[in-house]
């Protein structure tokens, strides 16, 4: 009877999906988008901008072609699968490696985690003059108000306030390209690959090499389980990989657009200027160079993607701990231990752009360990069934994973040589 009960359960919910419409199935990727736009992203669009005008233009393109597909995939493995990626690397390791695997994954939330706080932090001290460990304490308490919207039955809730968290922020990050003299001439040349020296090569990977977060491909996977339920029918599961990819291509094209104003605002506006190699630097000349209205607006941008950026992060932690380990904790419980961390570091005096860049360090290493496998599983026959990826896809996939992964080898290797 409970087996019947379940299977008309089911059924009714896959009538009510294929009868809402489009626009009511988005959402999931706007949440993972999130870890486009967050603080780690704003100093290098920043300084690439100012120092090299439009040259590098084309890197933020391709990196976002790329996340277009990494994020397709992941949600794809998700809807076809009724499996997160932590769920199906679990099921498939031993303890030993499975374990392993957990904590190189935790570390990057962690580092994820550390990047947002520290962004908030930054954020609340240009516009208030927060010392930075009340700013981090701040930045943490609203994220765990922020995380009490997620939950069974309130995903959609909690999508809405991201998305809003998201909208505050392309305003913040754009509002300054809207008052730059922008050489539009320039920028369609700067959608031609190309170089100019040394410095060019090693900003454009460390733009191109820290775009992919490991973070945003498990917890895409998860979202779209999360939101959309399981045991669909094949028909269901159709309309739900078209949902995706409209979702996907709609939340990319955002934060895309969001990272290239920023470039081409410091381009037109801040060119030449130094300090803009850190956050505060380049707030402070936006506010010199672009008037106190647009250095507001961009501090408060700021300030949503630190806070948008460490919720999402905690999410990605819980979703990787249940898949790996097959163990939940309360999410806020997890928020108050990976804040410690933070606070420790914003306590400490330490340079908080340093330690921005550190963490991306441990983001980068991350990146194989999540996109490898996704790109295998996403190809399996066995797993994907009919939904398995065409030929055509799995080598543009592994060609984009190969490119992403020796780019990011390349930006751990330079900054731990001090070359970066």
């Amino acid at each position: 009877m409970e087996q019947e009960a379940e299977r008309e359960e089911r059924a009714g919910q896959q009538g009510k999906l294929g009868k809402r419409s489009l626009i009511t199935l988005l959402g999931p990727a706007f949440v993972a988008s999130i870890a486009y736009v967050d603080p780690g992203n704003v100093a290098a669009n920043l300084s690439a901008g100012a120092e090299f005008g439009y040259l590098l233009v084309w890197v933020l393109v391709a990196a976002n072609l790329m996340a277009v597909l990494v994020q397709y995939l992941s949600a794809k493995l998700g809807i076809v699968t009724d499996h997160s990626l932590p769920e199906l690397l679990g099921l498939r390791m031993k303890r030993g490696p499975r374990l392993a695997y957990w904590g190189q994954a935790e570390l990057v939330a962690a580092a994820t985690d550390l990047a947002e706080v520290i962004g908030g932090a930054i954020a609340l001290k240009i516009l208030v003059d927060l010392p930075l460990l009340l700013g981090g304490v701040i930045v943490g308490a609203v994220s765990m108000g922020l995380l009490l919207l997620q939950g069974t039955g309130r995903q959609r809730r909690f999508e809405f306030v991201i998305m809003g968290l998201l909208l505050i922020i392309t305003i913040g990050f754009m509002a300054g390209s809207f008052v730059s003299p922008i050489d539009w001439r320039q920028v369609g040349g700067g959608l031609l690959p190309q170089f100019e020296g040394q410095q060019s090569v090693l900003l454009a990977a460390s733009m191109l090499g820290a775009t992919v977060m490991p973070h945003a491909i498990y917890l895409h996977s998860s979202l779209v389980k999360d939101r959309h339920g399981v045991g669909h029918g094949t028909a269901i599961k159709r309309r739900l990989l078209h949902a995706s990819r409209v979702d996907v291509v709609l939340g990319l094209f955002i934060a895309g657009s969001v990272n290239i104003a920023m470039l081409l605002m410091a381009a037109a506006a801040l060119p030449g200027i130094p300090g803009t190699d850190t956050i505060e630097g380049a707030a402070a000349a936006i506010t010199e160079h672009l008037g106190q209205g647009i250095g507001i607006v961009f501090a408060v941008g700021l300030l949503a993607s630190g806070l948008a950026s460490t919720s999402v992060g905690s999410y990605a932690g819980a979703t990787i701990m249940a898949g790996l380990l097959k163990v939940r904790i309360p999410i806020l419980a997890r928020r108050l231990v990976t804040l410690i961390p933070a606070l420790l570091i914003l306590g400490s005096g330490f340079d908080p752009t340093r330690a921005l860049i550190l963490s991306q360090v441990l983001l980068s290493i991350g990146i194989p360990f999540a996109l490898i496998p996704l790109v295998k599983l996403t190809s399996s026959r066995t797993l994907m069934g009919e939904f398995v990826n065409p030929v055509w896809l799995r080598f543009t996939a592994i060609g984009v994973v190969a490119v992403i992964v020796v780019l990011n080898v390349a930006l751990v290797a330079l900054t731990i040589t001090g070359s970066v």
